[in-house]
């Protein structure tokens, strides 16, 4: 009797750590307990778990996780487009974290593995992120570390002169020149931190821009992620934009673009860098 008790405490015990999540698809994904065997297809998940305390469970991340340290030594499964399925497969995970437009969703679906599609866009969609990477880890720590985020944005905000709150900027992500406007989390960042974004929301988040468009905005600021980006001098008209004739131009380097782009547990030193730069360019030399 006493035997079939037990078994009958460790079914229930099991079924208490039984996790239902549902993801940015709607999709909602069963996990018969919290996930040890992890795999991360978006550097932000990847940030998002270490910060959580579950670092030690992730056993392969994309090829572009490189914080923290302990990230960089896991295996490599490739990227957004190129996700390698077989090396996936391989590690065993019991849930793959992934962005809704991972082209890897569907296959490894097909392949029975568990996978979770989350994309943070916004700095709403970040503090919601976090609460179901948190779920998913089956950890309490998702609004504690929000609140750290929140808290050091509005520090990075605060230490912002005032007279250089209304600063005009232009931050550009991609050479494309792809821009960030005002509805990215990038664009909302610059809003808390009290400056105007030239690029507005309308455009959508991440908007492709015709170089036109920059030399009529005539920013005042310039920020940019992209080390690779052509020589801003050297763009037509480009000449004539104050950032560029004022020498207010913050190249930033690869591992401070990182920090800026990812939407993640990082956002409170992203605000600093973006202050830095008001007060005085990183770099400062337009190229």
């Amino acid at each position: 009797m006493k035997r079939w008790l037990w078994i009958l405490l460790w079914a229930l015990a099991l079924q208490a750590q039984a996790l239902q999540v549902t993801d940015d698809r709607g999709v909602s994904v069963e996990l018969a307990q919290p996930p040890q065997r992890i795999v991360s297809l978006l550097p932000s998940l990847t940030e998002m778990v270490c910060e959580l305390g579950a670092c030690d469970r992730l056993v392969g991340v994309d090829n572009y996780s490189n914080w923290p340290a302990a990230a960089q030594k896991l295996t490599r499964v490739g990227g957004l487009e190129d996700a390698n399925i077989e090396i996936i497969v391989s590690l065993r995970p019991d849930v793959v974290l992934l962005s809704v437009s991972s082209r890897a969703m569907a296959r490894l679906e097909s392949l029975g593995v568990k996978v979770v599609a989350l994309e943070p866009k916004t700095l709403a969609d970040v503090q919601r992120v976090l609460g179901k990477v948190g779920q998913v880890l089956h950890v309490p720590g998702a609004p504690a570390l929000w609140e750290r985020i929140d808290n050091g944005v509005n520090l990075a905000a605060q230490s912002l002169p005032a007279a250089l709150r209304g600063t005009t900027v232009y931050f550009e992500v991609n050479s494309g020149p792809y821009a960030a406007s005002e509805s990215s989390f990038i664009g909302e960042m610059l809003a808390r931190i009290g400056v105007a974004n030239v690029v507005p929301g309308k455009l959508g988040p991440f908007p492709k821009l015709n170089p036109e468009f920059v030399v009529r905005a005539d920013p005042q600021v310039i920020m940019i992620s992209d080390r690779h980006a052509q020589a801003l001098k050297d763009r037509p008209g480009w000449g004539r934009v104050r950032a560029i004739r004022d020498g207010r131009v913050c190249m930033f380097t690869p591992a401070q673009g990182d920090v800026l782009v990812r939407p993640g547990p990082r956002m409170a030193e992203a605000a600093q860098l973006m202050v830095q730069c008001l007060q005085g360019p990183l770099k400062g030399r337009a190229r």
